[in-house]
């Protein structure tokens, strides 16, 4: 018997005691969608195996709203004997089993389970389903863990009008009568739960097929109706043929699951998910206004990145959730790879470094960091741990791996993988074996060192100069954090850049660039001596590790006032991000950064980094410049992004991007104005289009700035009927400097359980807002208050949106600090909420230093 019954939770321990004592044979699961808008039907009928007949062990059904019956090898349980805390305990089982449960499940709006949707552009219903990491559960009767992989054969009942879709081919459906159908799904290859999907509803849907080398794959793409004319599916579809044809013949092993749907899903809580054979994705990623090149960059990234899960992930799934990160991080290399190599997104990892790698290393030096591989010994820390850790510093490290062992190496040991455990199991140690057979190479203590260790080196030149201007030594200085302090091997490149041409024509040239290998905390360079200094010197030159770098003096001087001469995305971005850290680690003044970004974004090629930069600009405006000059550098900021608007030109991402940037920084009455002239058509811009989604940016910076009330929000609302629109308006209704807007906002995101999880979100971004100090100081109670009892009240996805979002960021000052510190000392509230008090209260401790940083150089 099973003396207790921890609910939601699962450990690893659990886990690997039901793996070894159970083998799922098959899932038979019935879904009548036709019951009413609340609920749906869920029979699930398990066939499942015992090694060890009269032993107990427990199904999982999550939330269940009514269970009318569960019948265990053919003798039916009493209910409230065996159902509780999401478990059904299942006592003297036999060899074989069959496990009946049916009950009424609840519709979720949160985005975990089966999402309901009901569109206000033309009230027609969408649903979907989100199961990772542990929400089958929430849909049917599962035994939720990734290795008790098996088949699963859906029966869905549903209006006979909807489009239903799940991982198998979709069949005609049978007429039921009164307006219901009934579509069975073939069975499907075999897999874990977390990866099967139901998608139903009144999807517009557009197909096609890819011929490739080994045979056809049907595809389909899926939208809301209202979304249709949006769905540019001719584009899509490029990206996807070019993805199959990369990894069937990068992997050589055909695609494993039949046709391949990817349904664009709103309210979605992440960017995709990798169903097999039915990947969703967030609606957004249909746009209905102008996007800029970096939009669409960013799409194709993840259109590849769930292809490349179907056979890592899918095909192949970790034996438990420890080796989460080599799903994500595999993916998240693999999409890039593959953009680089096939598609018109040559420059992608560009981007990856302006952006993902950024992710990385900023969440790698929180107080919450961990291991790429980390201990993941139960659900809620694997819950907690879909960071940039597992994606952008994981990611990082196995683009290292290529390196290390050899791009085709690698590939022939991926090949030798996926035939070894198609439709199993493994571990991260089965990889290894793989690779090191095929590249000779030794890569485990490559492993320990980095997958096994947390925190991030920092990198920075040491050298003396020679009257002459040569330089007379140099090395390398590796170091780490404190609390972090392992040291790693790493090979990088060392750039030297001159500045070259006429006055009003220079450029950088880069005069040579070598490789080394960094090995422990000092690092000579023999090749350098005798070279003279360059104007700017850079370490980690065509990023091959994964570590912070520092500029030496001469070289940062040179790239504030030069930013914008340099030809080299890549170096660009390794400079912007170089120069990012040290304003983070209060070793680069607020001031230098921001002069550096408005000197340099207007001519940086990489739209990424455009859009990205401004916004840690912003930032460092808004938290990290000494308050005693802020107002002087918030001016500067804003009349700085007006003349980059200004000059932008016409038509170009750049003014797309700089538009958007001064709704964001106007503060002044001048500068909104100009905001208001743009809305109202008033004031134009040669080649800039004011369309629904660029309104409502220039409506919500006028609500931030006490220009744009109720009715003013409501009739542009009244414009733009959609879901869209009602968060939009929900975000500017939030940002209004009125405690009324606040009292508001802090009801519909942390009291009311109504609120649908997208603009529940909305409503959390929105309300810490800089500058509205005072109306925010009431909430730092209650949002410790908050802090103590949400996980448990409100769920993973609404709590984890509520801490992280709503962190008080604005209320900077050792008082709040010490405040923060005597409840993170005191409370007893979930180690989950408190790990996001923790990291808020991280990034105040390192604006505060930043402000000091300022102060003292001003």
């Amino acid at each position: 018997m099973i003396a207790s019954m921890p609910g939601t939770n699962l450990t690893r321990d659990e886990a690997a005691t039901r793996g070894a004592l159970l083998d799922v044979d098959s899932y038979a699961i019935d879904l009548d969608l036709t019951v009413g808008d609340k609920v749906f039907e869920s029979t699930t009928v398990i066939r499942f195996g015992c090694t060890q007949p009269g032993s107990s062990s427990f199904a999982d059904l999550h939330g269940a709203s009514t269970v009318h019956e569960i019948t265990l090898n053919g003798s039916q349980l009493e209910v409230h004997d065996v159902y509780r805390d999401h478990r059904i305990r299942l006592d003297d089982l036999q060899t074989d089993n069959e496990l009946r449960v049916h009950a009424e499940m609840p519709y979720s709006h949160t985005g975990e389970g089966l999402h309901r949707f009901v569109d206000p552009a033309d009230q027609r219903v969408y649903l979907y389903s989100q199961f990772e990491v542990p929400d089958a559960r929430r849909v049917y009767t599962t035994f939720e863990q990734p290795d008790l992989k098996s088949v699963f054969t859906f029966n869905v009942t549903a209006p006979g009008h909807w489009v239903v879709v799940s991982n198998a081919p979709t069949p005609d459906p049978e007429d039921l009568g009164d307006g219901k159908g009934l579509w069975r799904f073939p069975t499907t290859e075999r897999m874990s739960t977390y990866i099967t999907a139901l998608v139903a509803g009144e999807y517009h849907r557009v197909d096609d097929v890819y011929e490739g080398k080994h045979g056809t794959i049907e595809l389909g793409h899926f939208c809301r109706q209202s979304l249709a004319e949006h769905l540019d599916h001719d584009e899509l579809n490029k990206v996807t043929k070019q993805g199959f044809a990369f990894f069937e013949q990068a992997f050589d092993f055909p695609y494993p699951f039949g046709k391949y749907d990817q349904l664009y899903v709103p309210e979605y809580n992440m960017g995709a998910m990798e169903n097999a054979g039915a990947v969703t994705f967030r609606d957004e990623y249909l746009p209905r206004s102008r996007q800029t090149h970096s939009f669409y960059e960013q799409r194709a990234n993840t259109v590849l990145h769930e292809m490349a899960h179907m056979w890592f992930g899918d095909l192949v799934t970790m034996k438990w959730w420890d080796d989460l990160w080599l799903n994500e991080s595999f993916a998240e290399w693999a999409s890039h790879h593959a953009m680089v190599e096939a598609t018109e997104y040559t420059e992608a990892w560009t981007g990856f470094t302006n952006a993902r790698k950024n992710w990385a290393y900023r969440q790698d030096q929180l107080p919450s960091t961990h291991p790429i591989a980390a201990d993941n010994h139960d659900l809620h820390a694997v819950e907690v741990n879909f960071d940039g850790i597992t994606y952008a510093k994981g990611a990082s490290t196995l683009k290292q791996l290529v390196a290390w062992v050899g791009i085709d190496e690698f590939l022939v040991g991926l090949r030798d993988y996926f035939k070894a455990h198609a439709f199993s199991n493994s571990e991260f140690s089965d990889l290894l074996e793989s690779l090191e057979k095929t590249s000779g190479r030794e890569l485990d203590s490559w492993a320990k060192e980095w997958l096994q260790t947390s925190g991030v080196n920092t990198l920075a030149p040491r050298f003396e100069v020679g009257d002459d201007g040569a330089y007379t030594s140099f090395s390398v200085v590796q170091t780490a954090a404190p609390e972090f302090p392992t040291i790693r091997r790493h090979r990088i490149g060392v750039g030297l850049y001159d500045v070259q041409g006429a006055p009003g024509h220079e450029h950088f040239v880069r005069r040579t660039s070598l490789e080394i290998d960094v090995v422990g905390e000092l690092t000579e360079v023999p090749d350098l001596v005798g070279q003279t200094q360059p104007d700017l010197l850079l370490l980690n030159d065509g990023d091959l590790t994964y570590a912070k770098i520092r500029l030496d003096e001469r070289s940062l001087a040179t790239a504030v006032a030069n930013m914008d001469k340099f030809d080299d995305s890549l170096a660009r971005a390794l400079l912007w991000g170089a120069a990012w850290d040290m304003t983070r680690d209060a070793e680069m003044t607020p001031t230098d950064f921001v002069r550096l970004v408005l000197n340099g974004i207007g001519a940086e090629s990489d739209i990424t980094a455009v859009e990205r930069f401004p916004m840690y600009a912003q930032l460092v405006v808004n938290y990290y410049s000494d308050p005693a000059g802020r107002d002087a550098l918030r001016a500067s900021w804003e009349q700085g992004v007006r003349e980059l608007l200004l000059d932008a030109a016409p038509g170009s991402d750049h003014q797309l991007a700089f538009v958007r940037v001064f709704a964001s920084a106007a503060r002044s009455d001048e500068a909104l104005d100009f905001v208001a002239a743009l809305l109202d058509g008033s004031q134009t811009l040669d080649g800039l289009v004011v369309d629904t989604d660029l309104r409502w940016t220039l409506l919500s910076s006028l609500a931030r700035g006490g220009r744009a009330e109720e009715d003013r929000i409501n009739e542009e609302l009244s414009r733009d009927n959609t879901i869209s629109g009602q968060e939009h308006a929900a975000l500017a209704r939030t940002v209004r400097p009125t405690a009324e807007a606040k009292a508001e906002a802090w009801r519909d995101a942390v009291e009311r359980d109504d609120v649908a999880n997208e603009t529940m979100r909305q409503i959390a971004y929105a309300f810490p807002v800089s500058g509205q100090e005072d109306l925010l100081q009431p909430y730092l109670e209650k949002y410790l208050e908050m802090a103590e009892t949400v996980w448990e009240e409100k769920g993973v996805q609404r709590a984890s949106t509520a801490l992280e979002l709503m962190f008080l960021r604005p209320l900077i000052s050792a008082e709040t600090i010490a405040r923060l510190d005597e409840w993170l000392e005191t409370s007893e509230a979930n180690p989950a909420a408190k790990r996001y008090v923790r990291e808020g209260r991280s990034d105040m401790a390192r604006a505060l230093a930043a402000q000091a940083k300022d102060a003292e150089a001003r």
